[in-house]
């Protein structure tokens, strides 16, 4: 973020008991609107690999001993019940759809492909989701999160994804659309004063969010 939308006072990093890898398209590296990234500075443990464009991944250093990998994707089959996240490894595809249909190939019977049960409408306004039911990485992971009983987990990463949307937005001169994000935020009340310093002409609660 440039500084005057930095939001590094707000970031509270967690631990995960799942294992948690990223293949990231190369393409998407260098674009600071990345989720995989976000997943990266929040869960320190967590991990990022570079595909695509021929590029193969290094199975070895994907693998973590002791755990069953899931390679998260639409056309996988649902998760087992009872699984415990202590004991799993889950591998997120990180790129546009195009590449991670590419990244997918590269990786077929790594691990088990599993999808999950996701609904509803992104709230990564950063990019245009073109159907309902597409969700960027980070929100895939949360939804995951969910699924193995993590809501802790799922709570803490929703606000500070929501935060990095909210901040993002404003820095790319949208304030209106981040007055309307914030309105079904929690950020509103986790971090007032954060919210206060970004957008300090934001209209007060009783007013329109687009004033």
């Amino acid at each position: 973020m440039p500084p005057r939308w930095c939001i590094c006072e707000g970031l509270r990093p967690l631990n995960s008991p799942l294992g948690i890898d990223m293949l990231m398209h190369f393409c998407e590296s260098n674009r600071p609107s990345s989720t995989g990234h976000l997943i990266s500075r929040l869960i320190p443990d967590s991990r990022i690999h570079l595909g695509g464009g021929g590029r193969q991944p290094n199975f070895g250093h994907i693998l973590r001993p002791g755990r069953t990998l899931w390679i998260l994707h639409p056309q996988g089959e649902l998760p087992p019940a009872g699984a415990a996240p202590e004991n799993l490894q889950v591998l997120l595809i990180d790129g546009s759809w195009r590449q991670a249909s590419d990244l997918m190939r590269s990786v077929v019977g790594l691990g088990k492909t599993i999808r999950l049960p996701m609904a509803g409408e992104s709230r990564y306004w950063l990019r245009t989701q073109k159907d309902e039911g597409k969700f960027s990485t980070i929100e895939a992971l949360m939804f995951l999160f969910a699924t193995l009983g993590l809501h802790r987990e799922e709570a803490q990463l929703r606000l500070e994804f929501e935060l990095h949307v909210y901040a993002s937005l404003l820095a790319r001169g949208r304030p209106p659309d981040a007055r309307s994000y914030l309105v079904d935020s929690p950020v509103r009340t986790a971090f007032p004063e954060l919210v206060e310093r970004l957008d300090p002409w934001r209209p007060r609660e009783d007013e329109s969010p687009t004033g």
